[in-house]
């Protein structure tokens, strides 16, 4: 399925935030659309102020913000899609666990409508946001703070971690590989995001149509550790038939 213009730029903007760069001839061959279409799309980018054109392709513009409020204007209606698909899973008095990206943050206008749930979180928006939901147990990991993704990480993250088991784990991805399985940016995030899948009943996949593009360098997990996948677009045929081969349920609008 072609991807629109939008959704183009989108993953261009996804890969350039996770690589720093990008090449005019490997986003043509990676989007199935040709280079005058890809350098349109770069130039209208760079236009916007959001990327910086250089020969061949284009970078992140100098002092580029990574932060949870930056991550959060990218494919906006997509990972609120997503977070609502994701709470319908859940049950009242259910026990989950949250990572502290922008699509599992979603959930949380979705999960208010739901009663008595102990939801276990790193982010501290997140521990905000449902903190004022009386009938909710709230569990933060604590750990060292990241003032620009608002979350904790850490071995006091970790340690508190190994002490909770029988959760449904909910977890995103910067990036997703068939080879290498579900990554992320950091290292300190695949490290803690690992034990919670580990520890977990079960783990839930949510991420966007623009993380099937390519991989981060941080391992999380392969994917023997995921049940479902929630997207907000089908994904493209190798990925649906991958999928299918490892028992993982794909669920989209």
């Amino acid at each position: 399925m072609a991807l629109t213009t939008q959704q183009r730029k989108e993953n261009i903007l996804n890969q350039v935030f996770q690589s720093g760069q990008v090449m005019v001839k490997s986003l043509a061959s990676e989007l199935s659309v040709s280079e005058a279409t890809i350098r349109r799309d770069l130039r209208t980018l760079a236009d916007e102020k959001k990327i910086e054109l250089v020969y061949g392709g284009a970078t992140l513009i100098r002092n580029s913000d990574f932060s949870f409020r930056s991550k959060q204007m990218r494919n906006i209606e997509g990972k609120r899609v997503i977070g609502r698909l994701a709470s319908e899973i859940v049950s009242d008095a259910d026990l989950i666990f949250i990572d502290s990206g922008t699509t599992g943050f979603e959930m949380s206008p979705f999960l208010k409508m739901k009663r008595e749930l102990s939801i276990i979180v790193n982010s501290s928006r997140l521990t905000l946001e449902l903190a004022d939901k009386p009938d909710f147990n709230v569990i933060s990991l604590g750990g060292r703070y990241r003032p620009d993704r608002m979350d904790c990480v850490g071995p006091l993250a970790t340690a508190t971690l190994e002490n909770l088991r029988g959760y449904i784990a909910f977890i995103g991805a910067d990036g997703l590989s068939i080879e290498f399985g579900i990554t992320a940016s950091d290292i300190e995030s695949a490290h803690l995001y690992g034990l919670a899948v580990k520890n977990a009943r079960e783990t839930i996949l949510l991420v966007d149509h623009s993380k099937f593009l390519s991989p981060s360098l941080f391992r999380i997990v392969d994917w023997e550790g995921i049940s479902r996948v929630i997207t907000d677009l089908k994904p493209q045929l190798q990925w649906t038939e991958f999928l299918e081969s490892k028992g993982i349920e794909i669920l989209y609008p």
